[in-house]
């Protein structure tokens, strides 16, 4: 029997069972593989929105962070500032001959003595021989006490300049008439990084001259 010889109910038939057949077929070929695209982009959307929901917690902390990181900051380059990070020995001598001058003293001879060499930090101690007014010589060393980079001073001697050997000084120059003492010291100032390679611990830096 052709398809022309069928029935007007027959043929109605027909098409419902094509139509479901094509039916069934969409859905487990293509309306299946959109539904499984569909399903999984709605697991992670879930789990995005999981993730900013967690994130959202922390968004109140966010600007004490950086409050905190901002302070640390600030520390840092205080800290950079007193204890540098490189072995600037021509700014230190640059920064004792400023104060000295600004004092009325006369620094006549800066001595390398060894490095020594800490857990974080390195010693970089100069002998120094100056001389001056006595108050003036009181008031330079309050200056390098007040410096913000720290600089130690100890075995400080002073004597006259008519006898400056009583200070162990090493030379005896012009003074001026203002001037009335002659002092010997040793100045250290710290870093804090390693010595450069090829200085070893315990020996001398390169020599300072003024």
């Amino acid at each position: 029997m052709s398809f022309g010889e069928l029935t007007g109910v027959k043929m109605l038939a027909v098409l419902i069972v094509v139509a479901v057949l094509a039916t069934g077929g969409l859905y487990f070929t293509l309306f299946k593989t959109q539904r499984d695209e569909n399903d999984a982009a709605r697991v992670k959307l879930q789990a995005k929105l999981k993730e900013n929901a967690e994130l959202e917690a922390f968004r109140p902390r966010l600007a004490n962070v950086e409050r905190e990181l901002a302070s640390l900051k600030q520390q840092l380059e205080i800290e950079r500032r007193i204890v540098p990070d490189e072995k600037e020995v021509d700014n230190f001598m640059r920064m004792v001959d400023g104060e000295a001058r600004k004092a009325g003293v006369e620094i006549r001879r800066y001595t390398s003595h060894p490095y020594g060499t800490k857990e974080f930090y390195t010693e970089v101690p100069f002998e120094m021989e100056l001389d001056g007014p006595y108050y003036s010589m009181l008031g330079f060393f309050d200056r390098l006490g007040k410096l913000e980079r720290i600089v130690n001073v100890s075995g400080l001697l002073v004597s006259s300049t008519s006898n400056p050997g009583g200070a162990k000084a090493k030379h005896t120059y012009q003074y001026a008439p203002s001037e009335t003492v002659v002092a010997t010291c040793l100045t250290t100032t710290y870093f804090s990084h390693d010595l450069d390679p090829g200085t070893p611990a315990g020996k001398p830096g390169p020599p300072a001259k003024k």
